[in-house]
């Protein structure tokens, strides 16, 4: 398993910033500004949906590595044939909002399955945020002896903030950070602190035990090119601030 070379010095310093387009958003042109704004903020990888057409439109537009996400293995097989970098299963926020709930059991077969199919693909996880925070750990060791090389916290999608602005901002993160925190200490792969972060919350992520953050709502919901490059830039400054002490991931 190779994983990018950038992906490796970024996880090993714990200042990796994935900038997530959307698993279900197909909008070209939505998808392209988000790209773009993480290239020129600084991310260090992007996460699109694990769309052929999608994969062909970011490699041409971007030099950073591309992610794509599914839930879907047979996705990822047309999606790496048309160049995608690694993949993704999860990014489940979307997906609560219909009602569709993913157990670990499920998660556990769709990444054997997913390996099975792309056996030397860098392999990306989330854990489902609906499991209680020991069923979370648990199920990270055995995605890690499935095959995964990066696991996904999330949970900004269960935590309800009380308060607005800063205070709120940490009440949304708290749920992905416990996460973050409680799995970084059992697995050897790199843990990506996702859903509900923001650069208030980003080097809290990485104290917590992350390699990096994945960020979604806090740049692609943002209306203006400007703004999205801004958001990326301040995530960046806020990792920036992290203890770098280097990880090797073995």
């Amino acid at each position: 398993m190779t994983m990018h070379s950038t992906l490796q010095r970024a996880f090993a310093i714990r200042r990796a910033l994935k900038v997530i387009s959307g698993l279900n958003n197909f909008d070209a042109e939505n998808v392209a500004a988000v790209v773009k704004a993480a290239e020129l903020g600084g991310a260090t990888f992007v996460d699109i949906a694990a769309d052929v057409e999608l994969v062909r439109l970011v490699k041409n537009i971007t030099n950073l590595p591309v992610c794509v996400s599914a839930v879907e293995p047979e996705k990822f097989v047309q999606a790496v044939a048309a160049g995608a970098d690694l993949i993704e299963i999860g990014n489940f926020d979307s997906f609560y909002a219909q009602g569709r709930k993913f157990e670990a059991e499920e998660v556990l077969a769709l990444t054997k399955k997913t390996r099975a199919m792309l056996p030397g693909i860098t392999l990306s996880v989330t854990v489902p945020h609906i499991l209680t925070l020991d069923k979370q750990v648990q199920l990270a060791e055995e995605l890690v002896q499935a095959g995964a090389d990066i696991i996904q916290t999330e949970g900004g999608i269960s935590s309800k903030p009380l308060h607005a602005g800063t205070l709120g901002l940490i009440e949304k993160a708290a749920p992905t950070l416990a996460a973050a925190y409680e799995i970084s200490r059992v697995v050897s792969v790199p843990v990506l602190c996702a859903s509900g972060i923001s650069s208030v919350t980003a080097s809290l992520a990485t104290a917590a035990g992350a390699a990096g953050v994945g960020v979604g709502s806090a740049v692609n919901q943002l209306n203006s090119k400007v703004a999205m490059i801004a958001a990326v830039r301040s995530l960046v400054e806020a990792l920036a601030t992290t203890n770098t002490s280097s990880h090797n991931f073995a």
